[in-house]
């Protein structure tokens, strides 16, 4: 990397005439922007933070074609601080600290702000995230990251810690349609003469998942290559898609993944073929269907057929192996496999139970008979005096109790009368038998 931080490179660059539509017709203000309204409404926290040019460290998290870009050269345009873009894919480390060095001399010689903008920051590995890390905490840098994925888990913890998260919701495709009614009265749209019936637009809307950028590039697509008055079935042939998963009501995509999981929950394997199939016909990943179902086999079925948590696991392997559409047979085996399998959710209330005991309890100490004690400083202080070894007894349970004292005889774990859990429950029961007959 050549240059310097504060080299006067305009963000964002001066687009040219044959830019994408998606990127002339990008909002430059808060008040264009659609369907953000919990974000950027009126008293809201982000839009406080722009307008009085007081903005936190934060990640935006949302899917594609949400706002996070957008938001981003809105803030890069009101600022007064500099903002600089990052790329993941052609930034090293080295580049990172001699700029991020620069900042801070700037912070400290000139007292300006520098606004770092990371798109796609779960593209950056844990190395260079850590490179961030020590000039945010000084409050060198205010770091803006965008991310379509779960920052919990591609963002590092420390780094997460100091930042806000922003959530941005999928767009609904009655705020698509808004931006495509826009689009369309735009000079640059309309030079080509198309018209476009309302069905139309509501397939373009419909077929975008809520991505605006998306919406956008089909609609540009469309009016680039067609003549005259188009409606709905030319776009279908334009586009190459059908109108399979996306009906008249528009179901979107949250609304058919809980369509496959009830059914697998409630044994329709006739069901869970056909939702499972309206998403891949759709055009979903399907490994995010894979994910959603390793979650049925743990969370609906669980140890009532603890099978059903491995080939759910073996299912996805062979989704990332193989690929489509050889996968969507592998995907409908699991589905049907879950939906006639036997259910229990007590591992799910079990954990759920847990959970709140943690987060609202006051977390006692663990027992000192079951601590370990590797020196002998910790022996000398009780650290595992009494424990006993399981495999000493008949039933393979010692009398000794696991739980803190406040906690005895609390019952997280409950299984049902369901398939294999029916054993567990009696094997569970004859060692809670036995430590009370030994007590």
């Amino acid at each position: 990397m050549t240059g310097s931080l504060f080299d006067d490179a305009p963000f964002p660059p001066t687009l040219p005439p044959d830019a994408p539509l998606a990127e002339r017709l990008r909002p430059k203000t808060i008040d264009e922007v659609v369907g953000l309204e919990d974000v950027l409404g009126e008293g809201r926290f982000l839009r406080n933070a722009i307008a009085s040019d007081r903005i936190p460290s934060m990640i935006l998290w949302g899917p594609p074609g949400s706002g996070k870009t957008t938001l981003a050269r809105i803030i890069a345009k009101t600022t007064r601080a500099r903002f600089v873009p990052f790329s993941a894919t052609s930034t090293s480390i080295k580049d990172i600290k001699v700029l991020m060095e620069e900042a801070r001399k700037a912070r400290l010689g000139r007292g300006m702000k520098t606004i770092v903008f990371i798109d796609e920051i779960h593209r950056f590995n844990k190395a260079q995230q850590d490179a961030f890390l020590s000039y945010v905490e000084a409050g060198d840098i205010i770091l803006i990251g965008a991310t379509t994925e779960n920052p919990s888990f591609e963002v590092n913890s420390a780094l997460l810690s100091r930042c806000k998260v922003v959530v941005l919701p999928p767009l609904e495709r009655q705020q698509v349609m808004t931006i495509l009614q826009r689009a369309i009265a735009d000079p640059s749209v309309q030079k080509f003469g198309v018209k476009l019936t309302p069905d139309a637009l509501d397939f373009i809307a419909a077929t975008s998942a809520g991505d605006a950028r998306q919406a956008l590039n089909s609609l540009q697509l469309v009016v680039e290559t067609a003549q005259g008055t188009v409606d709905a079935e030319e776009v279908k042939k334009i586009l190459q898609r059908r109108s399979l998963m996306y009906d008249k009501g528009g179901e979107e995509h949250y609304n058919i993944i809980s369509a496959l999981h009830k059914s697998i929950r409630n044994g329709d394997a006739d069901a869970a073929v056909y939702w499972l199939v309206r998403m891949l016909e759709g055009g979903e990943d399907p490994l995010y269907i894979a994910r959603r179902l390793v979650r049925a086999a743990s969370e609906d079925v669980g140890n009532a057929d603890p099978q059903a948590l491995i080939l759910a696991v073996a299912v996805k392997e062979a989704t990332h192996f193989i690929g489509m559409p050889e996968a969507g047979v592998a995907l409908a085996q699991l589905a049907t496999y879950l939906a006639a399998s036997p259910k229990s959710n007590a591992v799910y209330i079990g954990y759920g139970e847990a959970v709140h005991e943690v987060r609202q309890g006051d977390n006692p100490p663990v027992p000192l008979h079951i601590r370990n004690a590797p020196t002998r400083l910790m022996q000398d202080l009780g650290y595992g005096r009494g424990y006993q070894y399981a495999h000493d007894f008949d039933e393979q349970t010692a009398q000794m109790e696991c739980l803190p004292e406040s906690l005895l005889g609390r019952r997280f774990y409950e299984p049902k009368e369901m398939g294999l859990e029916r054993e567990i429950r009696e094997r569970l029961e004859k060692m809670r038998a036995a430590r009370r007959d030994t007590r």
